[in-house]
């Protein structure tokens, strides 16, 4: 009978008077969990965040990829005769060139590639034609600036950095969403549970009232008995009433984490199967201590701040040496009338052409990497500083959750209790009352402190869930205490 009251106080308040088809769909705590991590709206859009950060390690390492360039020129030149000699000197030329250029991880820049150019005309002695040509191999090697970190390993290692953060914070949203959902939870079976107490409240209240109106017909009790016992009714049908409007907001609380289409849900009502209870939890202060800076994504994701901005740091030192590159470059020529025989003496390699040397580029001033350098530094240090100042709030934060865990779980004992003290003296007022040794104003009263002490006890039982929850939450052990296995894809 219970079960079916319990239907009829959700239904109520939804429905309005409108006749609408509800549908109970009795859900575990498990099984809240499931469902939000699959169609909670706050994980699905924080999914995207690692894949973004993946396609951007991956576009970091796009320096790397070689390049083909080539090129195809023909131009043609007229220098007028001069007054000793009226031909024109006509000339024709071809160029064509083709190159691989690239940069390996070590800093080491190359440059693979050949040319050949064609000159072809005539002149005041005549025609003239000749072919020249080269392939040859580039290499430039940084060895002070850009020698162990350039921009380019900066992005690479950087974006590495920010591919860990984002999956940390795809982890704290998990979490962060798991346990609203407990609260969620708890809360609806909070509000489930505080309506049937209402309605044992307006039950006794509407007991009373019956009672008292048959004593007064037998004249054995004034009619102001009555009418106190009238105000409870209609007192206590007001609580119930926004007990059970509580009840319908909850189950919009625990939807809008479980749902990415609230259309699905509009004619279901959740049932919760789980009973809150108060099992013993073993509360340690210093191992939630060390499990919580160990654990705790937001954490996690400072001190991987911190290391990319060493990185920085690194980088930003490195750009205040001068730039001094070694150069080289090693290939065969070849000259001859035509194309054919040009490209006959590259292939014969017996015109080799090298060159070897340094570049040195010396900033006058170099202000701006200096600054560079002491704004990141300092950026660094104060990070550092917001990650001990991270380190202090987590461990305050984790002994409040600790010791209010502790409080809950030593009120849910006090107020059972409360409640089997407040049932026997209603018990005892309500046998006085009937042998003529009370009356209702003192019956009512213990009423009122009956379903206070109810009330009291199952909000007890919820905080004290509620604490455990937040309590994971603080250590970050909240798959653990849930049975989740997290994996990046």
């Amino acid at each position: 009978m219970s079960r079916l009251i319990l239907v009829f106080v959700a239904l109520w308040p939804l429905t309005n008077g409108a006749q609408t088809n509800f549908t109970m769909r009795p859900l575990s705590l498990k099984d809240c969990i499931e469902i939000a991590l699959k169609h909670n709206l706050e994980i699905k859009v924080q999914r995207y965040e690692p894949q973004i950060a993946r396609l951007n390690v991956a576009l970091a390492y796009a320096d790397y990829e070689p390049t083909l360039a080539s090129s195809g020129i023909r131009s043609k030149r007229t220098d007028a005769g001069n007054s000793s000699n009226a031909v024109d000197t006509i000339t024709k030329e071809e160029t064509f060139n083709a190159n691989i250029i690239g940069l390996l991880p070590t800093g080491l820049s190359y440059d693979l590639g050949g040319g050949i150019s064609g000159n072809r005309g005539t002149d005041p002695n005549g025609r003239f034609e000749s072919t020249s040509g080269e392939v040859s191999l580039e290499l430039r090697q940084p060895l002070l600036r850009n020698s162990w970190i350039d921009i380019t390993r900066l992005t690479i290692q950087t974006s590495k950095k920010l591919l860990k953060i984002s999956e940390l914070n795809l982890r704290q949203q998990i979490m962060a969403t798991v346990t609203s959902v407990e609260l969620a939870y708890y809360d609806l079976k909070l509000a489930q549970q505080n309506v049937s107490v209402q309605e044992q409240a307006l039950k006794l209240a509407e007991e009373l009232l019956s009672a008292n109106r048959q004593r007064v017909e037998q004249g054995v009790l004034a009619p102001l008995d009555e009418k106190q016992a009238e105000s409870q009714v209609a007192a206590q049908r007001a609580i119930l009433l926004v007990a059970q409007r509580l009840l319908a907001a909850q189950q919009n609380v625990l939807k809008s984490l479980l749902s990415d289409d609230m259309s699905e849900w509009r004619d279901i009502l959740i049932e919760p199967v789980d009973e809150m209870s108060a099992s013993p939890a073993a509360v340690d202060r210093e191992g939630s201590w060390t499990r919580g800076l160990t654990l705790r994504p937001d954490l996690l994701q400072a001190r991987l701040e911190v290391e990319r901005l060493g990185l920085v740091v690194k980088y930003n030192r490195n750009q205040l040496y001068p730039q001094l590159d070694l150069v080289g470059s090693y290939g065969f020529a070849g000259t001859e009338r035509e194309y054919s025989g040009a490209f006959r003496n590259i292939g014969r390699a017996n015109s080799p052409v090298y060159s070897y040397g340094a570049i040195l580029s010396v900033p006058l001033g170099n202000r701006a990497a200096r600054s560079n350098y002491r704004i990141t530094k300092a950026e660094q240090q104060q990070a550092l500083v917001e990650l001990q100042q991270l380190e202090q709030n987590i461990m305050l934060q984790i002994e409040d959750v600790v010791n209010l865990a502790r409080t809950n779980f030593e009120r849910v004992g006090a107020t059972h209790d409360a409640r089997l003290f407040a049932e026997s003296a209603l018990e005892a007022e309500q046998s006085k009352l009937e042998n003529g040794r009370s009356t209702s104003f003192f019956v009512l009263q213990l009423q009122r402190d009956l379903t206070a002490a109810r009330t009291a006890e199952i909000q007890a039982l919820a905080d004290y869930n509620k604490a455990l929850a937040n309590l994971a939450l603080r250590e970050g052990t909240v798959f653990e205490r849930n049975k989740i296995t997290f994996e990046n894809e």
